[in-house]
């Protein structure tokens, strides 16, 4: 299994995820993705609420990479696979739309999801982590607070609420 629990811990706590994909003319095309998670078996899924270049591109090339990460942590992964796009009338949209359902809370419709079938897994980390080596995850956290202007009573945001 590619997707280990490391991963998956940072795919819930990670806000956003970017989505890169490439048209048959080979243009680049990065769009940020609010609601994803883990499916099961390698598998990213991923809420196509206003994505028309994305859902054209995967329909012409299906390699595809997904990066996110922990904003405060500045840690997360970089996912590579292939991907494709489960329409309704596919046998596993409904198990993958009430998955996704509960994060968007009925506020986002969605005809369609992105599957991804991870097959390379890359750890993302600040350059700070590298040339400094002594830097723990709890100085990462207070630099990226001041950074973002972030109240330190904050110390948790919940998504899954």
């Amino acid at each position: 299994m590619k997707i280990t629990e490391e991963v998956k811990k940072y795919i819930h706590s990670s806000v956003l995820c970017w989505l890169a994909t490439v048209s048959k003319e080979n243009i680049p095309n990065v769009s940020p993705k609010e609601i994803f998670s883990f499916y099961k078996n390698d598998i990213i899924i991923v809420a196509n609420i206003a994505s028309p270049q994305t859902v054209k591109n995967i329909n012409q090339n299906k390699n595809v990479c997904i990066s996110f990460i922990d904003i405060l942590v500045q840690k997360g992964y970089q996912l590579k696979g292939t991907a494709k796009i489960i329409k309704k009338s596919d046998i596993d949209f409904i198990e993958m739309e009430q998955l996704l359902i509960k994060m968007t809370l009925g506020n986002f419709p969605f005809s369609t999801i992105t599957e991804i079938s991870v097959n390379q897994v890359k750890p993302i980390i600040a350059p700070k982590y590298i040339l400094y080596p002594e830097t723990t995850e709890a100085a990462q956290i207070e630099s990226a607070k001041r950074a973002y202007k972030i109240s330190n009573s904050i110390t948790k945001i919940d998504f899954e609420s």
